[in-house]
């Protein structure tokens, strides 16, 4: 039977002109009158509006019927003194709220749009209430009739393959092909012969004509992922592809026009991109035309039980294995954590708890330790470090470089790391240095005190030029003076120095203090060459 909008006769005079509305925009409408249920619609209803008497039992009664069905939209007609906030819709079970009187037009548009975003829910398997979520299937009703390239960002595994496939299952291109091409994954010296296709004997092993994926998806759509790894060489090719509508075969010399629809996705900020001259920026606001911006799963925990609720019933049917459940502790565990690998690694765990369940309630001790616990991806080293694309050695000109091997990328991260950490403490040294300086109250009859020249006052007070220097205050037994022009090496030495003067002379209780280990310090005092002096020197005081 076809599919039909189901309108109440709660209030008729709206109701009459919503039919008109529906019908127009290719509906069939069936009016449900009082008493009726929606087993009495003749066909499948795919939107539910409720005229009135949103707090009857009858609303109840539809509204749990139409749950019953799945995710069956229903739309509800407030009265003008009534709340029709998205927070008094959902409080009500409802989808929309619209206040009278209605625009029957308005009604229509929102309408056909709910029931298109639940048609993308079934051929995507796109889950999520949370509005983030809603803002993403809104935006993909809303561009998929037009031809428009799309940009799609988000973090890896939040789905972006997805949502380019439900923009075309929306679009008119919906009975033409559908290519997704992984760019990352195809090597630079062939990413142009499989995007625009090469002629026979264009090079070395192309023994026939070969069409590329742009002239395969003509009349479709082409999903280009990992965007940002595009070459720039090829880069240039596809903001010719997207301008003129028209390209060449590797080796051939005829044009071949191709009407494609372009969606574009990646991880990457292709802004920052732009900056370090790794990415065109014509071809960025070429392809910026449309943009679809994808939530990370931890910025919508409330879709993850529902997300785990679909996984367990796909791969118990693809395994033909029996799932007892999850404990509420161990979900609330899966809640909690943050995961890095989004919506893809919720999925494999799924899969996994589901093959090798113990024939019992999932508990928390069976979730794995990283999860349980919540680290994720907590490691600080080593640290992955933004790189230039391999072609950048040939395209930057003479003397350019291509990217380092992952040995010296950790070697260089680690070495920024530690630049970054004598920049803080020197901040802070800077920062004590002036609270130091802030006129200190003196005792009656007191006078400051001056380090000698160069050095930093002990009362913050410095001496007018041509003044003598007084003499430096008497220093504490085992204290640590910073003069200026010291380096950390210096002020490293004099620690281990007073730190074995205060353990008189006890190695281990003077590593303790410095909070390394033994075997560390006793390294340390070989290389300032403490051994055989001052380490002895405390020695004998301590034996002393």
């Amino acid at each position: 039977m076809a599919d039909v909008v189901v309108i109440t006769t709660d209030d008729l005079e709206p109701a009459v002109r919503l039919r008109a509305a529906f019908q127009d925009a290719g509906y069939r409408v069936e009016l449900l009158t009082a008493g009726e249920t929606l087993a009495d619609a003749v066909g499948e209803p795919v939107l539910v509006i409720l005229t009135g008497g949103l707090r009857e039992s009858r609303a109840r009664a539809l509204l749990a019927a139409a749950r019953e069905r799945g995710r069956l939209p229903v739309v509800g007609l407030t009265e003008p003194t009534q709340p029709t906030g998205r927070a008094a819709c959902r409080e009500l079970g409802l989808s929309e709220c619209f206040p009278k009187p209605v625009d029957p037009e308005e009604v229509a548009l929102v309408g056909r749009r709910l029931i298109e975003r639940e048609h993308l829910r079934e051929i995507t398997g796109i889950v999520g209430d949370t509005e983030a979520m809603e803002e993403v299937l809104e935006r993909v009703v809303q561009i998929a009739p037009v031809s428009s390239t799309v940009l799609v960002l988000g973090e890896s595994g939040t789905g972006k393959e997805l949502v380019a496939r439900g923009i075309h299952a929306l679009s008119p291109r919906r009975h033409r092909p559908f290519i997704a091409v992984n760019v990352a994954a195809l090597p630079e010296t062939l990413l142009e012969s499989e995007l625009f296709g090469h002629e026979k004997g264009s090079f070395t092993g192309a023994t026939a004509l070969r069409k590329g994926f742009f002239e395969l998806a003509n009349g479709g759509t082409i999903l280009l992922d990992e965007i940002g790894e595009m070459p720039i060489s090829t880069q240039t090719k596809l903001l010719r592809v997207l301008e003129e509508r028209e390209f060449r075969r590797v080796g051939g010399e005829d044009t071949i026009r191709v009407d494609v629809r372009v969606v574009a996705s990646t991880n990457r900020d292709l802004r920052e991109q732009v900056l370090r001259g790794e990415f065109r920026r014509d071809l960025y606001h070429r392809l910026n035309v449309l943009r679809i911006d994808l939530p990370a799963l931890r910025e919508r925990r409330p879709d993850i039980p529902r997300l785990i609720e679909r996984f367990i019933r796909h791969f118990s049917a693809t395994h033909d294995r029996p799932f007892m459940g999850i404990d509420p502790e161990a979900l609330r565990l899966l809640v909690d954590y943050d995961w890095p690998g989004n919506v893809r690694e919720l999925r494999n765990l799924v899969e996994s708890m589901v093959v090798l369940a113990p024939g019992r309630v999932i508990r928390p001790e069976d979730i794995p330790p990283e999860v349980r616990h919540g680290r994720g991806e907590r490691s600080l080293l080593p640290v992955p470090m933004p790189r230039p694309p391999p072609h950048a050695g040939h395209d930057a000109g003479p003397g350019a470089v291509g990217a380092p091997p992952p040995e010296l990328e950790f070697i260089f991260r680690t070495l920024f790391e530690l630049r970054m950490n004598v920049e803080d403490l020197r901040r802070e040294f800077d920062i004590y240095r002036e609270r130091q300086r802030e006129p200190l109250a003196l005792p009656p009859g007191a006078v400051p005190l001056y380090a000698g020249a160069g050095q930093v006052a002990a009362f913050g007070a410095v001496p007018a030029p041509g003044a003598p220097a007084l003499a430096p205050p008497a220093r504490e037994e085992g204290t640590v003076v910073f003069r200026p022009g010291m380096t950390m090496s210096e002020m490293e030495r004099e620690a281990i120095v007073a730190a074995l003067r205060e353990a008189r002379g006890n190695r281990r209780r003077a590593a303790e203090m410095l909070g390394i280990g033994e075997r560390t310090l006793y390294r340390k005092l070989k290389e300032y060459e403490l051994e055989a002096g001052t380490a002895e020197e405390s020695g004998a005081s301590a034996d002393g």
